[in-house]
This record gives C-alpha cells, structure tokens and sequence, in this order.
C-alpha cells in the first residue's frame, strides 16, 4: 500500500491522544464521584455492566479517527484491472513444415487447438484478431470483441508454402497501428512459428518497430528438433528456431516460450492470456477507509448514547 498525501498520516497522533484523554477523564469521573451509603442495597437494583462494554465505544472511535487518518492520506492498493479495448494479434506459421508430427497429432493441429482455448481464456473486452502466414501473409481477420471470424479462420487453416514471418508481424503491426492515436490502448503481439524465416523481412528487425510502437511480441517456438516432414525428395529435417524467437520477444519487449507438445503449447496460451488480459494498476482506496471510519463513529455514538447517555 502506498500514500499520494501520507503526510497527513500524522493524523494518526490523534489516536493515542484519545486514549490518553479517555483514560485522563475515566480518572477524574472516580476523583469527583460522589459517595453514598447503601451502595450494597443500590447494587441489587442496577445491572452490572461488563467493562469491555463501558470501553467498547471508546474503542471503536478511536479505530474510527485512524480509519479517518488514513483516508485523508488517500492511500492506494495495487490490484489486477482487466484491459479495456485491449488488442491482441495471434500470428500463426502455416508453413509447410507445420505438418511435422513431432508434436501430436500435428503442429498446426496442435497450435489450432491451443488458440481456440486462448480465445476462451482472454477478457470479453479484449479485441483479438488473427494473421495466419506462409510464404506471405494470407489470412487477416481485424481485431475484435467477436471471436467467430477468428474461430473460422484458426478452424480452416492448411500448411503449405514458406515462411514469411518478418512480413507477418509488419502486418499485424499495420493492424494495430490503425488504433487510435493518443492515447492507444494496449496491445499484443502473440506469434507461432515452428522454423526459422525462409522469405521476406528480417523479423528482428521489425520487433524493433514493434517496440517503438509499444506493442510487446510474445513467441512460441513450437516443435522439436526431431521433426520432419515428407517431400518427394524423401524426409526433410524442420527444426525450430528458439533463438531467432527468443531475439524477437527480447527486442520487442515481449516474451518467449518454447511448447513441444500441445499440453505444454495449452499452458503457454493461458499464461498469455493472464499476461495481456490484465495489468496491475495503482488504484486508490480512500473510499473504503473513509466510509469504514463513518460506520465506526456511528457505531461508537450508538453504543454511547444507548449505553450511557452521553457520546464517548
């Protein structure tokens, strides 16, 4: 917890002086009482209140002025806050190597299945669109709160042709660059790709746009060295490329994962949903405090007047 005025906690010296003068004036009632005989008949006639009741509405508003002390302080919390109007691009190799079946029972099978439950683990508000790529980037899908069209998009796609992924992200780029301007709301890259670019940009490169444009590129390098896929020339190595995603996520501030199997690739998507879906946020809380101390007065006055009378 912090404080945006925390000199005014020097309130909270008020709370020990009560009690001071609440013990001072307890004394001098003793001091100044006036005796009478028969106090044992007197006894018989009045009920015996216990002290914790006689000290309660003492109690209570002395918790009531640091309730107070502390509002005046405006203090502030850190909490989790969804991210309206928030955007996120999911930017899928469809290559042909995507067809390795190191990863069950496909790699694009794989990655298919763990987008459709990113879409389920993202905030409602959360516009997410979609670019699957090959050798150029051939299916868009605008970012969005209607996750259908991306549905449709993740469910038809086929692997076949190269890779293009620094032509991918400088697309997903000019997406969210349609924004509007000021004050942007948050956005996100998350790519996919099994292999190393084989056509087009230098991804690295356009990373680093993507960090001038404070737009973080999480990556999945997904599959294992292993991997082949069939050609008319026989089997054909596909490995993936960590290093090239690790460098891409670094430069633009992102993160990087690696997923070689679709258990692993369902985790990896619920951590990015958790990490683009919400922020944590200073939000301030004086409210609580100031209408806690109310509710405390007003019950120190009630018990005071009820039990003796008189305020505390």
């Amino acid at each position: 917890m912090s404080f945006q005025a925390p000199l005014f906690l020097l309130a909270l010296a008020l709370v020990p002086a009560a009690v001071v003068a609440y013990v001072l004036a307890r004394r001098r009632r003793r001091r100044f009482a006036v005796r009478f005989t028969g106090t044992s008949t007197l006894a018989g006639l009045v009920d015996a209140v216990p002290a914790w009741k006689r000290h309660l509405p003492a109690a209570l508003f002395a918790a009531a002025l640091a309730a107070l002390a502390i509002a005046l302080a405006r203090p502030e919390a850190t909490v989790a806050v969804p991210l309206e109007q928030a955007s996120v691009l999911l930017v899928t190799d469809v290559s042909g190597s995507m067809q390795a079946r190191d990863v069950e029972p496909t790699r694009l099978d794989a990655a298919r299945a763990a987008a459709l439950d990113f879409l389920g683990d993202v905030p409602d508000e959360v516009r997410v669109g979609a670019v699957a790529y090959s050798t150029v980037p051939h299916t868009i899908d605008r970012p969005g709160t209607d996750r259908s069209a991306v549905v449709e998009l993740m469910e038809n796609l086929t692997a076949d042709g190269g890779t293009a992924t620094g032509d991918a992200l400088a697309q997903a780029l000019e997406l969210l660059g349609k924004r509007q301007k000021g004050d942007r709301p948050p956005a996100a890259i998350v790519l996919l790709s099994d292999g190393e670019t084989t056509t087009g940009r230098d991804p690295v490169e356009v990373a680093r746009q993507a960090r001038r444009a404070k737009v973080p590129v999480y990556t999945v390098a997904l599959g294992t060295s292993e991997g082949v896929i069939e050609t008319p020339g026989g089997l054909l190595p596909v490995p993936p490329d960590p290093e090239t995603m690790r460098e891409i996520a670094r430069v633009s501030g992102g993160r990087a994962f690696t997923a070689e199997d679709e258990n692993r690739l369902d985790q990896v998507y619920k951590q990015l949903g958790s990490r683009i879906g919400s922020r944590r946020e200073q939000r301030e809380i004086t409210a609580g405090f100031a209408a806690g101390g109310l509710v405390l007065l007003l019950g120190a006055a009630g018990l005071a007047l009820h039990g003796t009378g008189r305020l505390p």
